[in-house]
């Protein structure tokens, strides 16, 4: 594998700046973007730490890093239709509206146009994963014919669902943690829906006191099977994104720089690969595993984990992709400077030039979507066509 520079579209460089290097640059090996080609998908990337969604996107040969602004992007949740995303204190909903991707650009219309539908205040909350589910009924049951967004809400340590009339709507949290307060207890951090069902959670300590977690977060990582609300594994380091593939749940050793199986059985953590940085988000597509990388500083929050005390160049930010049935690293991504920490990584599949507006205003502003049978009573001359 060679490497070479990727290809950035910052809309954010001022144009006194424009000659200037890029300080969100990154290189990438020459593998990557023919991998996301073969898969037929593209990524979003999250990180709070630079206010940036990215899309990552194969471009002949390149992987164009697509940067869109927002106030510290940290969940992220994908289905066919729509991208879901949590920041400082909202949660914002685009939706795919193939009708616009020719007013984005005539040439190479993007085969996905996410504009933005809704947006839901939370407060600060600190939002960490987030995915789609079933809904809960009026009886306080799951039910598998209504749909809704699950997400962790770290500062008071719970999982929670949206409510128009409220900030949130807490739906579980960790027997350990007594009361329902903005203290940050355990940290609640990753997420696994299983066929629409919420089935497993990481925290970063068993803890009942605020911000407890951090006296043993380098050994005190712990899972949690919702359906039993039993831990399911102790000694974790800072573990993060749980993830169910193929009858086996993996998840990231996050202060290792890990990434690997549990062996429920036996209740042990099985090591698959040990990757150049803090992993924190993963995707997967068929047999590869997109997993983010965060360089992380020696500081309050990672001092004394495995991971932080590597010499700083040997720890990256970017995206890492593995071979799920061999444990080796196959290609990667490479952030070079403001980029130093990705919270989530995302697959959309079956998407290869996806576009997503959140700072075009005239193309918001003016950008309709009226249900099927008002259409009708459009003139076809301003009627865009799907």
């Amino acid at each position: 594998m060679t490497e070479q520079n990727a290809e950035n579209q910052d809309e954010d460089t001022p144009a006194n700046e424009a000659e200037q290097p890029s300080p969100l640059r990154s290189v990438h090996t020459s593998n990557f973007p023919d991998l996301l080609t073969a898969l037929k998908c593209s990524l979003v990337v999250s990180t709070y730490q630079a206010g940036r969604l990215i899309l990552l996107r194969a471009d002949n040969g390149k992987i164009n890093t697509h940067f869109r602004s927002f106030n510290k992007p940290m969940g992220v949740a994908v289905t066919n239709d729509r991208i879901s995303i949590g920041t400082a204190a909202e949660i914002l909903e685009f939706r795919n509206i193939p009708a616009a991707a020719s007013r984005v650009d005539e040439n190479r219309p993007p085969d996905a146009c996410y504009l933005p539908r809704s947006v839901h205040f939370t407060g600060d909350i600190q939002i960490h994963e987030m995915d789609w589910g079933q809904g809960v009924d009026h009886t306080g049951k799951l039910n598998p014919k209504l749909k809704d967004l699950w997400f962790i809400n770290t500062r008071f340590s719970c999982l929670c669902n949206i409510h128009r009339d409220y900030s949130f709507v807490p739906r579980w949290r960790p027997r350990f943690v007594s009361a329902l307060a903005p203290q940050d207890r355990c940290h609640l951090n990753g997420l696994c829906v299983i066929d629409g069902i919420p089935r497993y959670v990481t925290t970063l300590g068993e803890s009942d006191e605020p911000e407890g977690w951090r006296s043993n977060k380098a050994t005190g990582g712990i899972i949690i099977d919702l359906s039993t609300d039993e831990i399911i594994l102790r000694g974790l380091s800072m573990p993060h994104s749980p993830r169910w593939h193929q009858g086996r749940l993996w998840v990231l050793n996050s202060g290792d720089g890990g990434i690997g199986i549990v062996d429920q059985a036996a209740g042990k953590y099985e090591q698959v690969a040990v990757l150049p940085g803090f992993t924190r988000g993963f995707g997967i597509r068929d047999r590869f595993a997109f997993v983010g990388l965060s360089q992380v500083r020696e500081s309050a929050i990672f001092s004394g984990i495995k991971i932080a005390q590597k010499p700083e160049e040997e720890r990256w930010s970017g995206v890492a992709v593995v071979d799920l049935s061999s444990g080796e690293p196959v290609a990667w991504l490479r952030f070079e400077d403001a980029v130093q920490e990705v919270f989530a990584v995302s697959v959309l599949p079956n998407l290869l030039w996806p576009d997503l507006i959140n700072d075009n205003s005239e193309m918001i502003n003016l950008s309709y979507v009226l249900p099927d049978e008002s259409l009708s009573e459009v003139p076809d001359e301003i009627r865009s066509k799907s």
